[in-house]
């Protein structure tokens, strides 16, 4: 940064994104081929494409952020607001699911018998393992919030224990949800009930493995000390992502889970 002028980051040209787009259209692309032919080798190359670009891409901004001195305090704040924003979209993604959910079960149609939960649909006992999953995901919250804090008091060791106990608690839910799919007496064609049930709790879903990986990623780098007490962004984005996958579950798991049965 010494030759700069100013303090923002000028990014070098990178292949990752273009590999990235790449990867996605591959693996969509591939999960089409698996759902009508029956072929995973589409998907399975998109899928290697894809761990390739975020090894890769990771590794290039945690040089940046960590060695190269690259993320300085404006170039922080642009992160945030991205991130900020970024979230800001994932809310409405999931608001168009929940419109779908409540515009059905508010005015049922007589071809779904003019009832919620529509006839011959036997919906989840919210009391069973979709409250556990409640319960394991606001635990995850409290132990992420501890990991945020010991960061930010110098604790190394104690960072590290919160953020493995909240990725454990992170893999206990998707094992849980996995159960209930496998065990659910309806499936994702069975009306309208089935199709917004496995959709939002199904995106749902993935937002956990996806914030799981964010947070694995930012337990590596406190092992390796790249987090100091004021220079953590890396963690703080992670930490955001994961509170706002915990107040989505409360929304499905009282609106869908509980209201909806």
């Amino acid at each position: 940064m010494t030759h700069q002028t100013h303090a923002y980051h000028m990014v070098d040209p990178s292949p990752w994104p273009l590999s990235g787009a790449i990867a996605a259209l591959l693996m969509t692309s591939g999960l089409a081929m698996w759902f009508h032919f029956n072929s995973q080798i589409l998907m399975a190359i998109g899928m290697i494409l894809l761990l390739l670009t975020m090894f890769q891409w990771w590794r290039d901004i945690t040089r940046e952020s960590t060695f190269q001195g690259h993320h300085t305090p404006p170039v922080q704040n642009g992160l945030r607001y991205g991130m900020i924003l970024f979230i800001t979209s994932e809310v409405f993604f999931f608001l168009g699911f929940f419109w779908a959910f409540y515009h059905s079960s508010l005015a049922p149609t007589p071809e779904l018998g003019g009832c919620w939960p529509p006839n011959g649909v036997s919906p989840l006992n919210p009391l069973e393992v979709p409250l556990l999953n409640t319960a394991v995901l606001l635990a995850s919250g409290v132990t992420v919030t501890w990991t945020h804090h010991s960061i930010m008091e110098g604790n190394k060791k104690e960072a590290a224990q919160a953020l493995t106990l909240t990725i454990l608690l992170g893999l206990y839910f998707t094992a849980l949800q996995a159960m209930e799919y496998y065990e659910a007496p309806f499936t994702i064609s069975d009306s309208v009930y089935g199709s917004t049930f496995f959709v939002a709790t199904g995106f749902h879903g993935l937002h956990v493995i996806i914030g799981s990986t964010f947070l694995l990623m930012c337990l590596l780098r406190q092992v390796k000390t790249h987090f100091t007490t004021n220079h953590h962004f890396g963690f703080e984005a992670a930490a955001w992502y994961w509170h706002f996958v915990d107040v989505v579950w409360l929304f499905l798991f009282i609106s869908i889970y509980w209201w909806g049965s």
